[in-house]
């Protein structure tokens, strides 16, 4: 007990002890001392009843009441009080004053926020934004149903996710021109956060890079032809002191005919938001395929090997598909030194989110790829290491090719990686990609299974 509350509780039984005494005192004086005493203790019990009610009085007034002067335990507790309303007076205007200027911030913020009830999907609060995005008005709008105030937008299976909801671009249903992107951030067990954000200007600048990458890389095919063409006439060897420099033109020149040639496929796969045609892929033949150029490549110098556990086909785009298949397996093969391994295994995939599956990985025994690198591995001309992509004769862009390929495909790339011991690149195919091998094709040599020293 603090020393004031102490001394006013000694204080306030002195008082009451010779309250008492007096009284005993005066009754013995009159010759009837506890009739007195009685009449003096109801006396201090009814006091304190008055008191009480006092306390009681100000802990349910609404007006600030300054505590009474004098010492005690009432006295006491009423100062304690009055302090303890007053910090709550304080910390009730802190918290109002943070929350004007947290309603501020939503309020100037250029995203449209809205506050959606978990179970009921319903609209609880939306910042300003929300109605040139979203169409949201207040206070019409609160407590009503999210899906079906935003019809006709497709949320009602993206909220189901919850969670798991990725990102989703779609129109604004105000103005079709508008692009927005819709974000789901569960920040409370009851409670989500819907962010909108207008993309429709960051849309048009990447379709503006597109349409530009895409131009200048057909307009370079025809001089580099030609620049091929007249180093392969020159080189007749005729001029034995130009042989290694029109060696090394020839090797750049092809190194930029590539370049072209991949930026290329990159715009094409970047402009489509589907595969124009789907068909089932015989995955047997592609795996020889694949143990062909990987050994072509390597010229003896890797151990290579091919494996089909899986024995299905899959659904979607041949040509698209061997165009990623072919780039993991030449990547693996030029970082992976001379003398090491390179797998490529087609199996059931056995992770427990896809059920029904397939797995195509290729797995190298190279350099190695450090963590920090490997969230911007599938960005367009990321190198991990410049000077070792140019002695490779890499463009920078297959794994980039390889992530829009297999996004097409409903697919997914998982890495891993450990620095010195290589590198394993998993394509993931979902069930729906799968289909069963046909008779014929099963019969006609399907073993793809082989080492090349």
């Amino acid at each position: 007990m603090p020393p004031r509350a102490r001394s006013a509780w000694f204080r306030t039984l002195g008082l009451l002890m010779l309250c008492m005494a007096g009284a005993a005192l005066l009754g013995l004086a009159i010759g009837h001392p506890w009739p007195v005493v009685t009449l003096a203790a109801f006396g201090v019990l009814a006091w304190h009843y008055w008191r009480l009610r006092r306390v009681l009085q100000r802990l349910t007034a609404r007006r600030r009441l300054p505590p009474p002067e004098g010492v005690g335990v009432w006295n006491e507790m009423d100062r304690l009080l009055h302090r303890g309303q007053v910090e709550m007076r304080g910390r009730k205007r802190r918290l109002v004053e943070m929350l004007r200027a947290y309603r501020a911030v939503a309020a100037a913020l250029p995203d449209a926020v809205v506050v959606v009830e978990r179970n009921s999907q319903r609209v609880q609060w939306f910042n300003q934004a929300a109605g040139p995005l979203l169409g949201l008005r207040y206070p019409g709008d609160i407590g009503v149903p999210l899906v079906q105030r935003l019809q006709p937008l497709p949320l009602a299976h993206w909220l189901a996710a919850g969670r798991n909801a990725e990102p989703l671009e779609t129109a604004s249903p105000l103005d079709p021109s508008v692009t927005l992107s819709l974000r789901l951030i569960p920040y409370s067990e009851n409670l989500w956060l819907l962010v909108a954000r207008d993309v429709s200007r960051l849309l048009q600048l990447e379709q503006m890079r597109r349409d530009f990458v895409a131009n200048v890389s057909h307009e370079l095919r025809t001089p580099l032809t030609v620049v091929h063409g007249y180093l392969d006439l020159i080189d007749d060897g005729q001029y034995p002191e130009l042989t290694p420099m029109l060696a090394e033109m020839q090797r750049q020149s092809q190194r930029m005919a590539q370049l072209v040639e991949d930026l290329l496929t990159l715009s094409r796969l970047e402009s489509q938001d589907g595969l124009p045609a789907e068909e089932q892929v015989a995955l047997a033949p592609m795996l020889s395929t694949l143990r062909r150029e990987a050994a072509a490549l390597s010229q003896g110098q890797h151990t290579i090997t091919v494996e089909d556990i899986a024995g299905v086909d899959l659904v979607g785009s041949g040509k698209e598909l061997h165009s990623a298949f072919s780039n993991l397996v030449a990547n693996a093969i030029r970082y992976t030194p001379a003398g090491g391994e390179v797998s490529v295994r087609f199996r059931p995939d056995d992770a427990k989110d896809n059920p029904g599956g397939v797995v195509l990985e290729v797995r190298d025994s190279g350099y190695g790829i450090p963590a920090a690198h490997l969230p911007r591995i599938t960005e367009r001309f990321y190198r991990v290491s410049t000077s070792r992509s140019r002695e490779s004769g890499g463009t920078g862009l297959g794994l980039a090719i390889v992530k829009h390929v297999l996004q097409l495909h409903q697919a997914r790339l998982k890495i891993r990686s450990e620095v010195g011991r290589g590198s394993t690149f998993a394509c993931h195919f979902s069930r729906d990609r799968v289909r069963p091998r046909s008779r014929a094709e099963a019969d006609t040599g399907t073993d793809t299974t082989g080492t090349h020293a």
